[in-house]
């Protein structure tokens, strides 16, 4: 057992800054690779097969939400809960930890996958699907969603796989599951005409891979904490715990794809399908510097959660400011591109003008606040690392279902009110909810600060009925 101590000794000995890139730059990568998938996946499809499947697989961005809010569910809660365990010296209970997070992750995607297959239709359907939209929808999610469990199964993994000192191979197991989609993009797509099924099926391939790599990794004996027979043991406390703490993302998902149906039907209402399709290539750039930041937050969250268990809270507050300054300016960079060459950005999806001229007033108005996103996403993810549930939901939650679910009903009649077109007001509502979402984490954060302070003592203890060895 020694050698697992050491890989996660530096987590309370290193210098903050050169274990922050130690273990962010392979998320960030990671993330970033990912993020490039997903924006090539649908230029793809974007020219390769038209404007009405762009809109017909932004469709799919809320139920795939909603797959990875359970995947969230169990992979967020049961990495954070893995390093605050090794900050204790509990190997044992880690061990129990990654074996009942796979448990948790094979009941919960049993579960979507058979209720996608038996209410595909219905579900489309109530998050905007239209006639000429939705068979782009079907055929996409018929074939991704086994590829969207085994996504679940490569995340939740993998994260455990950072937070147990292996960031690098984190790294490459998602980078090389993005990296073979954006390879098998073209062939299937172009060289085979599978259209849009072929991007599905590149998804569904390429995530498989992952999947099975990642578990390679825990029951390859070399690896100091992996699946021993103990760990499969259902333990309901540890199914507790990583919820609790995983409630957050998977809130924050769930709401999310909840909301983004509702905001679909608003966008149809106000500006009709290639309005939809305007706000999926938006949220290809938003999810790709909202990745880039919670690559980031990921390389944090193994160092906040290790100290905060170790009890060393100095190391925490220096980890917490120096992620809060780069991902700030990171949604700075970020905000300013948006803001010089919006139609650029727009055209790299679609050569269609009318598509075009309704996403670059949404990539300048839906991007411009984006350093608020960013402050708002560190304080939800390090409140979720250090063991303050309730907290990171609320932080989460605020921005999508508090303030944006009101204010696309109230705002574009405003705008209307006025002369100004109605989608405008979609747009806008986003940017005031930024703002919003980011003055309530402040708030928090002011309530929370003693967690910083020296003589605070993390309250997480071992379960009594929990025996044998610490470590």
């Amino acid at each position: 057992m020694s050698t697992q101590i050491d890989r996660t000794k530096e987590l309370e000995t290193r210098d903050i800054k050169s274990l922050l890139w130690t273990y962010a730059l392979p998320a960030v990568i990671s993330q970033i690779i990912a993020s490039v998938y997903n924006i090539v996946d649908r230029i793809f499809i974007g020219q390769g097969v038209g404007a009405l499947a762009i809109a017909g697989l932004a469709i799919t961005f809320p139920i795939m939400n909603i797959i990875h809010a359970f995947g969230s569910l169990v992979g967020a809660g049961s990495s954070a809960r893995l390093s605050i365990v090794l900050g204790r010296k509990d190997i044992n209970w880690a061990e129990k930890i990654v074996g009942n997070s796979m448990i948790l992750t094979l009941i919960l995607g049993c579960l979507f996958t058979t209720c996608g297959y038996l209410f595909m239709d219905d579900i489309l359907q109530a998050f905007g699907a239209t006639a000429e939209t939705i068979s782009y929808a079907r055929e996409y999610m018929y074939i991704v969603l086994p590829g969207m469990f085994m996504t679940t199964v490569t995340f939740n993994l993998t994260g455990l796989i950072r937070a147990s000192g292996y960031p690098i191979k984190a790294m490459w197991i998602l980078a090389g599951g993005a990296i073979l989609n954006i390879i098998l993009d073209p062939i299937f797509i172009f060289v085979l005409d599978w259209g849009i099924a072929g991007a599905a099926w590149a998804t569904t391939i390429s995530m498989s891979v992952g999947g099975i790599v990642s578990l390679a990794h825990f029951i390859d004996r070399k690896s100091f904490i992996r699946f021993r027979q103990h760990a499969w043991v259902p333990k309901l406390y540890i199914f507790r715990n990583i919820m609790l703490i995983g409630i957050s993302p998977f809130s924050m998902n769930l709401a999310s794809a909840g909301v983004v149906a509702l905001l679909n039907a608003q966008l149809i209402r106000y500006g009709g399908d290639l309005a939809v399709g305007a706000y999926g290539i938006v949220n290809s750039y938003v999810n790709f510097l909202f990745l880039f930041i919670l690559g980031i937050c990921q390389g944090m969250q193994p160092i906040a959660g290790y100290n905060y268990g170790a009890g060393k809270n100095q190391r925490l507050k220096e980890i917490f400011d120096l992620t809060m300054r780069i991902t700030i300016f990171i949604g700075f960079v970020g905000a300013v591109i948006a803001m010089l060459i919006p139609g650029t950005m727009a055209r790299l999806f679609s050569s269609d003008e009318a598509l075009v001229s309704l996403a670059t007033p949404a990539i300048r108005l839906l991007m411009v606040m984006f350093p608020f996103i960013a402050f708002t996403v560190t304080n939800s993810n390090f409140f979720q690392s250090i063991d303050k549930p309730w907290i990171a939901i609320v932080v989460s939650l605020s921005r999508q279902l508090i303030f944006l679910l009101p204010m696309i009903y109230i705002v574009p009649p405003i705008f209307e009110g006025f002369g100004w077109k109605g989608l405008t007001g979609i747009w806008t509502s986003g940017t005031i909810c930024d703002v919003l979402g980011a003055v309530l984490a402040m708030i928090f954060l002011y309530t929370q600060r003693k967690v910083f302070s020296p003589d605070y003592k993390s309250p997480v203890k071992r379960p009594m009925q929990e025996a044998g060895p610490k470590a």
